[in-house]
């Protein structure tokens, strides 16, 4: 109970602190115009709407509460899409990020499986967005995706757009998202070597573990969210040329974790999950990516990174008052994005 009213006070400090209240003036947006977050791989998360979340716990899960109340505060309609860390609909969930007494349950064709692949994901939170449309009155969305969520988000808008989807999408903003794949899956799969951790034992830890974990799936986000799946000739990224074309993007990296010396960029700097070259998409050419802008901040992955390093809620992607503020810039700023210059922030 202490943790779950430690995480509430948090998220109220957040408010505080980044400015929680409403600033859109009179430029009030229709409910019809939509903020959907998406968390990623092997996160659980509820279903939450404008005025329906959570009542015990955090309202909607450790990834997006803060993320959440922030935006809702800035006059936003925000609902946060269902994921299970596997198949099925979503359940309260006890332990660390703990949630209960959750708004209606979604089915699970509507509910992303966080642990399987990237498409069937896609395909998932389609349904979730179509649904939105057709029940909520929805007809525009901004997408935030923390983690696999800005890759689930993608593949969902290429299921949109081949559908012929009434759905407009006006713009995406991925949160420590592996664009080029992580180097903990790059482990799993034997793309790169344990002493690229430059004995590091957190790097160590992290990358055994998720070693472990992609032995016991042997399929899905896994195996999927590494160099080989994702890069080079006819990769999934590949894949996605064009879907992007009309819609600026807003990428955001953390690099709590560095090394000194010489390193491997695809290990260093990270964020404990992400290495900073792929969140910020170093590689992606513009087929793939053409209307892109940067953030970088020296925060974690998420609160649960920053609780296995003894770090404070606040040093996490989702719930430093920073990033949240870039968030709400990038959401205000898509009409008028695709006429701004390209890459600003950006590596080359």
């Amino acid at each position: 109970m202490g943790g779950r009213l430690a995480l509430a006070a948090m998220v109220t400090m957040i408010c505080a602190l980044a400015g929680c209240g409403s600033d859109r003036g009179d430029e009030k947006r229709p409910a019809s115009t939509a903020v959907v977050i998406v968390s990623g791989g092997d996160a659980t998360t509820p279903f939450t709407g404008p005025e329906q979340a959570c009542k015990t716990g955090l309202a909607a899960g450790n990834t997006d509460t803060a993320l959440r109340e922030y935006l809702l505060g800035k006059g936003y309609t925000v609902y946060t899409s269902p994921a299970m860390a596997g198949r099925g609909q979503v359940v309260d969930q006890t332990g660390f990020g703990s949630f209960g007494v959750c708004p209606i349950t979604l089915p699970e064709n509507m509910t992303v499986d966080s642990t399987g692949s990237i498409d069937t994901a896609g395909e998932h939170l389609a349904r979730f967005l179509n649904w939105l449309h057709t029940d909520k009155g929805v007809t525009e969305v901004d997408f935030v995706g923390h983690s696999m969520g800005g890759l689930y988000s993608r593949a969902a808008i290429r299921v949109l757009a081949s559908t012929n989807s009434p759905l407009k999408v006006r713009s995406l903003t991925t949160i420590g998202t592996p664009w080029q794949g992580s180097y903990l899956s790059d482990f799993a799969n034997g793309l790169v070597p344990l002493s690229d951790c430059k004995g590091d034992t957190f790097c160590e830890t992290s990358m055994k573990g998720m070693s472990d974990e992609v032995k016991r799936l042997m399929a899905g986000s896994g195996r999927e969210v590494n160099q080989a799946f994702l890069m080079g000739k006819n990769g999934w990224n590949e894949y996605q040329s064009g879907v992007l074309d009309k819609i600026p993007v807003v990428l955001i990296g953390g690099k709590k974790f560095t090394k000194d010396g010489p390193v491997n960029p695809a290990v260093w700097p990270n964020d404990g999950i992400v290495a900073l070259q792929s969140a910020l998409a170093r590689d992606i050419g513009d087929p793939v990516l053409p209307h892109r802008r940067c953030s970088t901040f020296d925060d974690t992955h998420s609160i649960f990174v920053s609780n296995l390093a003894g770090l404070e809620q606040k040093t996490a992607l989702t719930w430093d008052p920073q990033v949240l503020e870039i968030v709400h810039k990038a959401i205000d700023d898509a009409p008028k994005a695709l006429g701004r210059p390209n890459r600003e922030g950006c590596p080359t």
